[in-house]
């Protein structure tokens, strides 16, 4: 008999479902994570040219991109409509960070800048949705966007100023014998820059939906149920405008660290 529980409880571990045995509730809000292939059983490997569940919705992202503006500004109407209005609210949103962040010089990135904001902003959305796949929760994905803009920004350094982009980590308003010391510090916290650019995105995107996956599992369970719903109806309206603050967020710092390239002086 500890044998048939024990084993009725494995199986429901590993389906990520509640168990509304004498055992309690049981499930695991990280297994929504997992990297999965579309093709072939979840037990198989994933290769590099495995399309899985992770490319499949960054795909979607990308389609949804392409979509909004390919959609929003084929009228090109004086009065606009809706898809169109919302394309011209992001683009007029987006410039004017760019702008106002890192300056008139730096509006040539603007495309780039753009792009990146985009993507991440779909890609939030639409791991909100039921059986979805959040792929900007992975350290994976928002690594590659963090490096990608740590060494833009880092060639643009170089390349606009020389070695003049090395004064960014002399603080030559600190005292003579600090600067040094200071200057290790600068290094360290710069290259520490894609970690933590990339970190932040997918902590905050992994926690709320671990957070869902949470409550979720409660609402299985009639005595609670009422107040599981009402908590996950309001951690859900976070979550969409936590979409939306992290896209801004990965955002608004690359504009940050290209105005460190383009203008390095303390």
């Amino acid at each position: 008999m500890a044998e048939e529980v024990h084993t009725e409880g494995a199986l429901d571990a590993h389906t990520g479902g509640p168990d509304h045995g004498e055992g309690g509730l049981s499930f695991h809000p990280m297994d929504q994570f997992i990297v999965r292939p579309i093709f072939g059983e979840n037990g198989d490997p994933v290769h590099w040219y495995t399309v899985t569940n992770a490319t499949v919705w960054m795909a979607l992202a990308v389609l949804c991109v392409l979509g909004l503006f390919v959609l929003g500004t084929r009228g090109r109407a004086i009065v606009p409509g809706r898809i169109q209005s919302i394309a011209e609210l992001a683009y007029g949103f987006v410039y004017k960070m760019v702008e106002d962040v890192t300056g008139r010089d730096a509006v040539k990135f603007f495309p780039y800048i753009f792009t990146l904001f985009l993507f991440i902003l779909f890609a939030n959305t639409l791991a909100l949705l039921p059986m979805s796949f959040s792929t900007t929760s992975h350290i994976a994905v928002t690594a590659v966007l963090a490096l990608a803009v740590f060494l833009t920004v880092t060639i643009v350094g170089f390349v606009k100023n020389g070695t003049k982009f090395l004064g960014l980590f002399w603080v030559s308003s600190a005292p003579l014998v600090l600067r040094p010391i200071l200057a290790v510090i600068e290094l360290i916290s710069y290259f520490v820059r894609p970690v933590s650019h990339s970190i932040r995105l997918a902590g905050n995107i992994m926690a709320g939906h671990a957070v869902l996956k949470v409550f979720a599992g409660f609402a299985a369970i009639a005595a609670i149920a009422p107040v599981s719903i009402l908590a996950i109806t309001a951690i859900y309206g976070l979550e969409v405008l936590v979409a939306f603050i992290q896209a801004y967020v990965f955002t608004i710092l690359t504009c940050v660290y290209l105005k460190d390239a383009l203008h390095p002086s303390h």
